[in-house]
């Protein structure tokens, strides 16, 4: 789900629980989870509270299904960088490295979603921290099979490099200590990996 300029249009075309969604998604992303209210959520996706509460029990269902939307777009990158780069281990990853560089325009001006909501959500047992850190797990999982079915010699310890890189560009972006962080960003996965030859007999 991304948000889109000519929202008053479209808007009108969305069912209702994708109109919530959407309106969610454009407050918490410029706002921030915490001053939010359900009521502003509403008049941004013209419709009730009561009609939000009949979709989501609470704010916080609200917040964990929009972090569920956001983590399914990075799964739907490592679906992506397998099926364009089939058998080629090292191109997968480094299609995952251009996702998160080609994405970072957009962080430089909203932030991180990830990043915003653990910033504002402390509380490790708030159903949308619980998102997050199935989300963290499954991505982690991923690489280090990447690195794995490359035959790396340390498959944890190089995707664990990997994704320093990756979260670091994204820190440095949103807070605007870094130049040109997406090429960067490539730079230094491709060193990561030019460190051992990736592609598995």
């Amino acid at each position: 789900m991304t948000s889109t300029t000519a929202r008053p249009g479209r808007v009108a075309k969305l069912p209702p629980r994708e109109r919530i969604l959407d309106a969610a998604e454009e407050l918490f992303q410029n706002e921030g989870i915490r001053q939010v209210s359900v009521q502003a959520i509403a008049d941004r996706a013209e419709t009730t509270k009561m009609a939000i509460y009949r979709h989501f029990t609470t704010k916080d269902a609200l917040v964990a299904e929009w972090l569920r939307i956001v983590a399914a777009g990075y799964q739907d990158a490592f679906d992506r960088a397998e099926t364009d780069h089939p058998g080629q281990p090292r191109e997968q990853i480094l299609a995952l490295a251009r996702f998160i560089a080609d994405g970072l325009p957009a962080i430089s001006h909203r932030g991180c979603p990830f990043i915003n909501s653990l910033a504002e959500l402390p509380d490790r047992s708030h159903p949308a921290r619980q998102v997050i850190d199935q989300h963290k797990a499954r991505q982690a999982g991923r690489l280090t099979g990447m690195c794995a079915e490359a035959g790396l010699p340390d498959p944890e310890q190089t995707a664990a490099e990997i994704t320093f890189v990756l979260e670091g560009a994204q820190v440095s972006t949103q807070n605007g200590s870094i130049e040109h962080a997406g090429e960067r960003l490539l730079k230094f996965v491709e060193g990561i990996l030019d460190r051992h030859p990736l592609d598995a007999p």
